[in-house]
């Protein structure tokens, strides 16, 4: 998912951080809020829909 990610937003992209973990955790957070939790919905992310979430962060619509 990184590597989509990067390939995506490589040019409004100050930094992406990989921080590992334990316990089943996957998180995408974005400027300190977090937009995808797999400890709290329990499945792995769509990465499409992540991919969406993250183009409307970057590019609002009005």
């Amino acid at each position: 998912m990184a590597a989509k990610i990067l390939a995506a937003f490589k040019q409004q992209m100050s930094a992406l951080t990989l921080v590992p973990s334990d316990g089943g955790r996957f998180e995408i957070v974005v400027d300190g809020e977090t937009i995808y939790s797999k400890l709290q919905t329990a499945t792995f992310p769509d990465e499409d829909a992540i991919l969406a979430q993250l183009r409307e962060l970057v590019q609002p619509t009005v």
